[in-house]
């Protein structure tokens, strides 16, 4: 399976003087796997330790930061002969606060070893008052597979490396092809687990398995790492993010969770499924103006989820409905298609997020997009619908170098606006 993050590991390996590296990611994204592969593919061995499994490990960490000690207790129990042609991997190091702590003396006092480590759930382990290294260390996020990494996995390289080159007409004429794809893919999602398996054996019913042993797992997390007192708060928030996207107006609101909820209730809920990398996070802003965090309006946000495949499988969305599509169905097609285009753009990594209302009004633009010093409004439809009158109506008020629509139609360039196909939001 290919990862387009396999690129920046092997830019971080070339480069000169480079930190020990974190990859930041919810559970079961492929963090272990792409670090494994790597090591494997690019070194002459790999010292693999996984904290929350290993007592003994962890204990090496906890008497001091002689980094000597550290690496002879690394090779007796991994049994590899470490040396600056080893990768060392430390998965799961928010089991062990003091390992991290160490990568600063790592980078410090034996800057020729390299170390990649990740964590399912740094984020709430730093919340805890770890002495994190900063400064010392470098990060990487890896999300589920992107469209385009999914269509590769399925054998469809060769309309990947179209995209990557657009030779617009050329594109139209498999659009079919395109659009069949992106909706197998909002079924069956990024999880690398899921992906593999469909891959294999064109099988439904095993890809929707898989989905909801993820959920169980990710439902167990709750319990076992969740401050007990928010346990009932992340549960219920967790399970009502499919019907807050359902919604025409897809901003959250805390009285779908239960009568009466209020935001003070619930915050420490979100900032746990964010900092698991369960949920992401997009805020309206109050103006579309440089820079956009400065105009974020904090009371006014929409959740989605970390993949659109679990988002099907929560709904227990029929396949047939999805592949076939019905009247019944239209409204939640919505909702797959903006966790769609929110999980493409967030694995870009290289853009800030919003979303964009006007008070007392219809009008609403589904993100938008501050990159290199522009602002870049991005309507979604979920089919060919070639209207766009919130888009019309920003455009008209702020008068945007660039406006997109996506949508299920073909690349057309307007004088004010560019359609833009959704299966080929990775070349946005």
């Amino acid at each position: 399976m290919k990862r387009d993050l396999y690129e920046k590991l092997l830019e971080w390996k070339v480069r000169k003087s480079h930190k020990p590296l974190i990859i930041r990611g919810a559970r079961q994204v492929g963090k272990t796997w792409l670090m494994k592969h790597f090591g494997k593919t690019e070194y002459k061995s790999v010292a693999y330790v996984n904290m929350e499994s290993n007592s003994v490990i962890r204990d090496l960490f906890t008497l001091d930061f002689n980094i000597d000690r550290i690496l002879l207790g690394l090779q007796i129990e991994t049994g590899i002969s470490i040396d600056a042609e080893t990768l060392i991997i430390f998965d799961e190091i928010q089991e062990a606060p003091e390992a991290i702590t160490s990568l600063k003396y790592f980078h410090e006092n034996a800057p020729q070893y390299d170390i990649i480590c990740a964590g399912s759930l740094l984020g709430v382990a730093l919340t805890r008052h770890t002495s994190f290294p900063v400064g010392k260390v470098e990060f990487l996020d890896l999300y589920p597979l992107r469209f385009s990494e999914f269509a590769a996995a399925l054998g469809e390289s060769a309309l990947v490396t179209l995209l990557e080159n657009p030779d617009w007409a050329l594109i139209t004429g498999f659009s079919s092809r395109y659009i069949d794809l992106l909706r197998q893919y909002y079924y069956v999602g990024g999880m690398p687990e899921a992906v593999t398996a469909f891959a294999e054996n064109k099988n439904f019913q095993e890809v929707r398995e898989i989905q909801k042993r993820i959920l169980a797992a990710y439902e167990q997390d709750f319990s076992k790492h969740a401050p007990s007192s928010i346990v009932p708060r992340i549960r219920m928030l967790w399970n009502s993010i499919p019907a807050q996207l359902a919604k025409e107006n897809k901003k959250f609101i805390y009285g779908i969770i239960r009568q009466g909820a209020r935001a003070k209730d619930y915050e420490l809920a979100i900032a746990w499924l964010i900092d698991c990398g369960l949920v992401h996070q997009v805020h309206n802003v109050t103006k579309p103006a440089i820079p956009l965090k400065a105009y974020e309006d904090f009371n006014s946000f929409k959740l989605f989820l970390v993949d659109v495949g679990l988002l099907s499988a929560m709904t227990d969305l029929d396949v047939r409905t999805l592949l076939e599509g019905q009247a019944l169905f239209q409204e939640f097609k919505g909702a797959l298609t903006e966790q769609y285009v929110l999980q493409e753009l967030t694995a870009r990594g290289d853009m800030s997020i919003y979303y964009w209302s006007l008070e007392n009004s219809r009008a609403e633009i589904d993100f938008l997009i501050q990159k290199n010093g522009k602002i870049i409004p991005l309507e979604v439809k979920a089919e060919e619908n070639l209207q766009a009158k919130s888009l019309r109506v920003y455009y008209n008020k702020y008068k945007p170098e660039t406006a997109i629509r996506a949508s299920m139609s073909n690349y057309r360039k307007e004088d004010w606006m560019t359609n833009m196909p959704l299966y080929a939001l990775a070349i946005l």
